[in-house]
């Protein structure tokens, strides 16, 4: 999508300014389903961190995920800031506990409300 759904952008406006993340999302991107709750992109940029601090080899990359856009102003976002996400692959959700995933808003070519379940039993 070459310009991204004014309603998803409402939607990842509310979850910025309320900062609430329970505001469950499933999106079509190329290549990619991907369903899972919303975040505020400070609340996701800090999970990272802490992620990537807790990795004796990966700490140092922490860095740009708690310097970024500080002292900014909030604006239009730009972004969709999954946690507990899945990429969903078939039957299975990849990866089985969720992970946290960034993705363009101009990327979304669909979009529903709610996190689509998976089964991994046949």
């Amino acid at each position: 999508m070459s310009h991204p759904d004014d309603l998803l952008v409402a939607i990842a406006s509310m979850v910025e300014s309320d900062q609430d993340s329970q505001m469950s999302l499933t999106v079509v991107t190329p290549g990619a389903v991907i369903t899972g709750r919303l975040a505020p992109e400070a609340l996701w940029r800090e999970r990272v961190a802490e992620v990537l601090r807790d990795s004796a080899r990966l700490g140092h990359f922490a860095v740009p995920f708690t310097e970024a856009g500080r002292g900014e102003e909030p604006s239009r976002p730009s972004h969709l800031h999954f946690h507990m996400a899945r990429i969903l692959q078939g039957s299975y959700g990849i990866p089985d506990t969720g992970g946290m995933y960034r993705v363009a808003l101009a990327d979304v070519s669909a979009w529903t409300v709610g996190d689509i379940g998976y089964s991994d039993q046949q």
